[in-house]
């Protein structure tokens, strides 16, 4: 039997799959340049926008003025100064991780204090920039690190790959269960996106200091937070996923990949990051994965509660949205009656 158009009545014309994969062509084509364009714009050329500074001593001596000008006309950025008492106050003020360095103006010079593990760009920048600086006004510079870095990581960019790993695997978990475990009930699925997020911490963690010796890591803790940003990646994920369907991938890997881990401050320090981004960065997964790993691991003692925040309150909104609206989840089973399957 035919209809109007002279097409099978049982047997409808079926779509062409040709659509939807130039769709997916154009999107992965926008997806590359996006991802090429964001971290090219925050990591090619990190440039100074402010940077906070810790001051001992008198701010108004002339050697000390003389540098200071300096410095800001070298970096093309302003050094905000916080004057301290005593070096003491200051070096605790490196270590809660207010100021990236301490600069006290002595009879014969000037004595900066850098922190390679508060930021290994910003320290770079200042110590560099100081030797010119030094050359160019005739007042002497003594830089030292006040805070090194482990050897094993003499960049400073092991804290951000154990990161980006956990965020991208994370949220790649998160889409496997979705494919290869449909059928899970909501508490099931955010039950072993937990267990995947717990046993892949442990294995980032023990590959990294065990295995490689590359960091030496406060062991549980950095588990604990790698475990917490591999399960809010992975909820973020399901959470888009209830939301919007096939198509959640894009917004998170949008939120994820493009904008939270060029601004987390892990491979650019954020006083380096355009303005905008250093502050995005904090309320992202990844940069507060990077800050709660940071503090961890060179800062024991001075955690702040606000990464931990952050990663718990993605977490939890994201398992909330995901509950509230699990009948849109396109994974589940269904309920057979006893009287059905008898």
């Amino acid at each position: 039997m035919t209809d109007a158009t002279g097409e099978s009545a049982a047997h409808p014309p079926q779509k062409s799959p040709l659509l939807p994969a130039a769709v997916l062509v154009l999107i992965l084509a926008a997806a590359a340049a996006l991802f090429a364009g964001s971290y090219t714009y925050t990591m090619a050329n990190p440039t100074p926008r402010h940077i906070p500074i810790a001051l001992v001593g008198p701010a108004d001596s002339p050697q000390g003025r003389t540098f200071v000008d300096g410095m800001e006309k070298a970096l093309n950025a302003a050094l905000r100064l916080r004057p301290y008492g005593s070096e003491r106050a200051a070096r605790r003020a490196v270590e809660e991780q207010e100021v990236f360095a301490v600069l006290e103006a002595r009879p014969g010079g000037v004595q900066l204090d850098v922190a390679g593990a508060s930021g290994a760009s910003v320290a770079q920048v200042l110590a560099e920039s100081a030797a010119a600086v030094s050359r160019a006004t005739g007042v002497p510079v003594r830089v030292r690190d006040i805070k090194p870095l482990q050897p094993g990581d003499p960049r400073g960019l092991a804290l951000f790959y154990i990161s980006l790993a956990a965020v991208i695997i994370g949220f790649v978990g998160a889409i496997q269960l979705s494919v290869h475990a449909r059928a899970l009930v909501p508490a099931e699925r955010i039950g072993f996106t937990a267990a995947y997020a717990l046993l892949g911490g442990f294995a980032i963690a023990a590959t990294v200091d065990w295995l490689l010796g590359a960091l030496d890591l406060p062991f549980v803790e950095s588990w604990l937070i790698l475990a917490l940003t591999m399960f809010a990646s992975g909820t973020v994920f399901t959470m888009f996923n209830t939301l919007v369907g096939r198509w959640a991938m894009l917004p998170t890997w949008g939120l994820m990949v493009l904008l939270g881990n060029p601004s987390s401050g892990g491979a650019v320090s954020w006083p380096l990051l355009p303005s905008v981004l250093g502050h995005i960065g904090r309320w992202l997964p990844p940069g507060a994965s990077v800050s709660a790993q940071h503090t961890a691991v060179y800062f024991g003692g001075h955690q702040h509660l606000f990464p931990f925040a952050v990663l718990a309150g993605w977490a939890l909104v994201s398992c909330g949205v995901f509950w509230v609206w699990r009948h849109r989840h396109p994974g589940g089973r269904e309920r057979t009656p006893a009287h059905a399957a008898g």
